[in-house]
């Protein structure tokens, strides 16, 4: 078997029909399964995908794990030598798969290979980045790249790729060992290029091989509950490879930046009248996030749950009182 491709899907059913439908619109031409991870849908995709696609081979989770662990259960099973994470909100081009097993056929010191993403209206969309520092954390300014990354083709050596379309070297799996489970969402695939270049493989990007990425598909990361946890999976990288006192700093940085956004949409929301809710929205969401920042992880970003509504947030007593003074501003015109 040569390629394994593994799809987390959680109530994304007709993404995951039209990502179904591409990949087998141009089979990649070798031995290859695909695998459906389901996270407790509710929304009938597992129905669908055996009624419409009976060769995928699907996983039911009894409740929604997140991304790595949904993942971890595919690659567990996974007999190929290759291994490809697919977000079901993708739209595989022709010639994409091809191509990334030809680079990895080509350099087999690539632990991971990455391909270019375009968005809905063929625009590119940045998928490799550098490594975080604290700059680039608290300023919100990733370096892209350590040398200029072409916007057609070629194959470039970057630090990581991002998670929506990753193929991965099984040897390299084995040695390196599967996804961290403690991100629930977000820095996953930075964590696991992360440790694949600690042991020595090379992480490339290749601009040749190309897939839609429409995005949004599963969540909305304006939501305080999305928010944060993708903060919460930034602090724990840092605590991970960088240290405690990195991290601390980190949360410090992000705390500040946080308190003058929040301070700059008040006074527009004071003042723009047009986009009151969609700023009152944005604005309720930052602020829980600066809440949870400030008092730790007194909201649990990972409930034992996981519930179905993963746009709900998840408030300590402290957090409640102080979001009830938020909602008495708000319904003073405040």
């Amino acid at each position: 078997m040569d390629l394994s491709i593994i799809i987390v899907n959680w109530n994304t059913r007709d993404l995951l029909r039209q990502c179904l439908s591409s990949i087998f619109a141009d089979p990649p031409g070798i031995q290859y399964e695909v695998w459906v991870v389901d996270n407790a849908s509710s929304d009938d995709s597992v129905q669908m995908v055996r009624r419409l696609f009976p060769q995928v081979q699907v996983i039911e989770n009894p409740t929604n794990l997140g991304f790595a662990r949904a993942n971890n259960h595919g690659l567990e099973l996974a007999r190929a030598r290759y291994a490809l994470l697919l977000n079901s909100d993708t739209i595989v081009l022709p010639g994409a798969l091809q191509e990334l097993v030809r680079v990895a056929n080509l350099h087999p010191e690539a632990g991971i290979v990455g391909c270019m993403l375009l968005n809905s209206d063929g625009s590119l969309q940045e998928s490799w980045a550098s490594f975080p520092t604290l700059w680039s954390e608290v300023t919100g300014r990733n370096i892209r790249t350590r040398r200029s990354v072409g916007n057609t083709t070629g194959l470039y050596d970057v630090d990581w790729v991002g998670g929506a379309c990753l193929l991965a070297q099984s040897q390299a799996i084995r040695q390196v060992g599967l996804l961290d489970e403690s991100y629930f969402m977000y820095s996953e695939e930075m964590d696991w290029c992360y440790r694949m270049r600690r042991c020595g493989w090379r992480v490339y990007y290749s601009a040749s091989a190309k897939v839609v990425h429409l995005g949004g598909g599963s969540a909305s990361r304006a939501s305080a509950s999305q928010l944060i946890r993708l903060y919460d999976s930034k602090i724990r990288f840092f605590q991970t490879h960088y240290g405690a006192r990195s991290a601390g700093l980190l949360r410090f940085g992000l705390i500040t930046v946080n308190t003058a956004a929040l301070a700059r949409r008040s006074l527009t929301w004071a003042i723009r009248h047009s986009k009151r809710v969609e700023v009152r929205n944005r604005l309720s969401a930052q602020y829980q996030l600066l809440l949870w920042l400030i008092l730790g992880n007194a909201q649990n970003p990972h409930p034992n749950n996981h519930g179905s509504d993963r746009n709900q947030s998840y408030l300590s007593p402290q957090h409640l009182i102080l979001q009830r003074d938020f909602v008495l501003l708000r319904d003073f015109g405040l």
